[in-house]
Protein backbone atom coordinates (compact mmCIF):
# COMPACT_ATOMS: atom_id res chain seq x y z
CA UNK A 1 0.00 0.00 0.00
CA UNK A 2 1.34 3.67 -1.00
CA UNK A 3 2.58 5.29 1.95
CA UNK A 4 1.09 8.79 3.64
CA UNK A 5 3.66 11.69 3.08
CA UNK A 6 3.68 14.28 5.89
CA UNK A 7 4.71 17.51 6.05
CA UNK A 8 8.46 18.45 6.06
CA UNK A 9 8.81 15.69 2.57
CA UNK A 10 9.33 17.89 -0.30
CA UNK A 11 6.84 16.76 -3.00
CA UNK A 12 4.09 18.04 -0.89
CA UNK A 13 5.39 22.06 -2.02
CA UNK A 14 6.31 21.70 -5.09
CA UNK A 15 4.08 21.94 -7.99
CA UNK A 16 2.52 18.80 -9.31
CA UNK A 17 2.66 17.83 -12.91
CA UNK A 18 0.11 16.78 -15.30
CA UNK A 19 -0.80 13.60 -16.27
CA UNK A 20 -0.46 13.06 -20.19
CA UNK A 21 -0.34 8.69 -19.90
CA UNK A 22 -3.77 7.42 -19.79
CA UNK A 23 -2.51 4.53 -19.34
CA UNK A 24 -2.64 1.04 -17.46
CA UNK A 25 -0.32 2.05 -14.63
CA UNK A 26 -2.39 5.50 -14.07
CA UNK A 27 -5.70 3.22 -13.61
CA UNK A 28 -3.89 0.73 -11.16
CA UNK A 29 -2.24 4.72 -9.16
CA UNK A 30 -6.02 5.45 -8.73
CA UNK A 31 -6.86 2.13 -7.38
CA UNK A 32 -4.19 2.52 -5.13
CA UNK A 33 -5.04 6.08 -3.98
CA UNK A 34 -8.52 4.79 -2.91
CA UNK A 35 -6.68 2.26 -1.10
CA UNK A 36 -4.46 4.62 1.09
CA UNK A 37 -7.15 7.06 1.33
CA UNK A 38 -9.75 4.69 2.50
CA UNK A 39 -6.91 2.79 4.85
CA UNK A 40 -6.20 6.28 6.38
CA UNK A 41 -9.79 6.98 6.84
CA UNK A 42 -9.65 10.23 4.77
CA UNK A 43 -12.40 11.92 2.14
CA UNK A 44 -9.73 13.10 -0.34
CA UNK A 45 -5.76 12.20 -1.34
CA UNK A 46 -3.77 14.13 -4.11
CA UNK A 47 -0.96 12.19 -6.04
CA UNK A 48 1.67 14.46 -3.88
CA UNK A 49 0.53 13.34 -0.77
CA UNK A 50 1.88 9.42 -1.39
CA UNK A 51 5.06 10.93 -3.76
CA UNK A 52 3.42 11.69 -6.76
CA UNK A 53 3.88 14.55 -8.28
CA UNK A 54 1.12 14.19 -10.77
CA UNK A 55 -2.32 16.13 -10.74
CA UNK A 56 -4.32 14.16 -9.55
CA UNK A 57 -6.64 13.44 -6.80
CA UNK A 58 -9.54 11.16 -4.91
CA UNK A 59 -12.18 11.36 -3.16
CA UNK A 60 -15.00 10.02 -1.45
CA UNK A 61 -16.95 12.84 0.58
CA UNK A 62 -20.81 13.88 1.06
CA UNK A 63 -22.28 10.92 -0.86
CA UNK A 64 -20.06 11.54 -4.31
CA UNK A 65 -17.01 9.45 -5.05
CA UNK A 66 -14.79 10.25 -8.24
CA UNK A 67 -11.47 11.26 -9.15
CA UNK A 68 -10.21 13.89 -11.27
CA UNK A 69 -7.18 14.67 -13.53
CA UNK A 70 -5.43 17.80 -14.35
CA UNK A 71 -8.44 19.42 -12.50
CA UNK A 72 -9.35 23.34 -13.01
CA UNK A 73 -11.28 24.84 -9.91
CA UNK A 74 -12.76 28.27 -10.11
CA UNK A 75 -14.53 29.79 -7.22
CA UNK A 76 -18.29 29.37 -7.93
CA UNK A 77 -19.51 31.31 -5.02
CA UNK A 78 -17.04 33.75 -3.34
CA UNK A 79 -18.60 33.72 0.35
CA UNK A 80 -15.64 32.57 2.42
CA UNK A 81 -16.93 29.83 5.07
CA UNK A 82 -14.71 29.39 7.79
CA UNK A 83 -15.08 25.32 9.46
CA UNK A 84 -12.53 22.85 10.73
CA UNK A 85 -10.48 21.19 8.19
CA UNK A 86 -7.24 18.54 8.90
CA UNK A 87 -5.32 17.16 6.24
CA UNK A 88 -3.54 13.06 6.14
CA UNK A 89 -0.43 14.70 5.84
CA UNK A 90 -0.19 16.75 8.70
CA UNK A 91 -0.96 14.56 11.72
CA UNK A 92 -0.53 15.13 15.19
CA UNK A 93 3.04 13.75 16.88
CA UNK A 94 0.92 11.97 19.45
CA UNK A 95 -1.61 10.72 18.00
CA UNK A 96 -0.58 10.45 14.33
CA UNK A 97 -4.11 11.74 13.15
CA UNK A 98 -5.20 14.24 11.03
CA UNK A 99 -4.39 18.22 12.60
CA UNK A 100 -7.70 20.45 12.51
CA UNK A 101 -8.55 23.98 12.49
CA UNK A 102 -10.69 26.66 11.25
CA UNK A 103 -9.61 27.28 7.74
CA UNK A 104 -11.27 29.59 5.43
CA UNK A 105 -12.39 28.32 1.76
CA UNK A 106 -14.65 29.74 -0.50
CA UNK A 107 -19.06 28.58 -0.47
CA UNK A 108 -18.86 27.27 -3.66
CA UNK A 109 -16.74 25.75 -6.78
CA UNK A 110 -16.74 24.41 -10.32
CA UNK A 111 -14.18 21.70 -11.36
CA UNK A 112 -13.17 20.62 -14.84
CA UNK A 113 -11.14 18.00 -15.44
CA UNK A 114 -10.82 14.35 -17.16
CA UNK A 115 -11.52 10.60 -15.53
CA UNK A 116 -9.05 7.69 -16.15
CA UNK A 117 -10.26 7.41 -19.56
CA UNK A 118 -9.57 11.16 -20.81
CA UNK A 119 -13.23 11.37 -20.82
CA UNK A 120 -14.22 15.17 -19.39
CA UNK A 121 -15.70 15.89 -15.84
CA UNK A 122 -17.62 18.70 -14.86
CA UNK A 123 -18.78 19.33 -11.65
CA UNK A 124 -19.89 21.86 -9.01
CA UNK A 125 -19.61 21.37 -5.11
CA UNK A 126 -20.81 23.14 -1.77
CA UNK A 127 -20.12 22.42 1.44
CA UNK A 128 -17.86 19.88 2.33
CA UNK A 129 -17.59 18.12 -1.33
CA UNK A 130 -16.31 22.08 -2.25
CA UNK A 131 -13.93 21.94 0.98
CA UNK A 132 -12.52 18.59 -0.12
CA UNK A 133 -11.94 20.20 -3.91
CA UNK A 134 -10.23 23.25 -2.66
CA UNK A 135 -8.02 20.58 -0.31
CA UNK A 136 -7.05 18.83 -3.23
CA UNK A 137 -6.35 21.18 -5.48
CA UNK A 138 -4.07 22.78 -3.24
CA UNK A 139 -2.19 20.03 -2.57
CA UNK A 140 -1.62 19.70 -6.64
CA UNK A 141 -0.28 22.95 -6.06
CA UNK A 142 2.28 22.49 -3.26
CA UNK A 143 -0.09 24.34 -0.90
CA UNK A 144 -1.48 22.77 2.61
CA UNK A 145 -4.35 24.24 4.15
CA UNK A 146 -1.88 25.50 7.23
CA UNK A 147 -1.02 28.03 4.19
CA UNK A 148 -4.28 29.50 4.77
CA UNK A 149 -4.41 29.69 8.39
CA UNK A 150 -3.17 33.35 10.02
CA UNK A 151 0.33 33.10 11.24
CA UNK A 152 -0.42 32.42 14.92
CA UNK A 153 -2.78 29.49 14.38
CA UNK A 154 -0.41 27.88 11.73
CA UNK A 155 2.54 27.73 13.96
CA UNK A 156 0.09 26.13 16.62
CA UNK A 157 -0.88 23.15 14.45
CA UNK A 158 3.01 23.24 13.05
CA UNK A 159 4.77 22.49 16.52
CA UNK A 160 2.68 19.89 17.05
CA UNK A 161 3.67 18.05 14.14
CA UNK A 162 5.99 15.61 13.43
Amino acid sequence: MREIRYIGDPVLRTPAEPVVDFDRELRKLIDEMFEAMYAAEGVGLAGPQIGVSRRLFVYDCSGRKGHLINPVLTVDDPEVVLDEEGCLSVPGRDTGRPLYAPTPRAAGVRIEGVDRLGRTVRLRARGLLARCFQHESDHLDGALYVDRLPKSEARKILQRTP
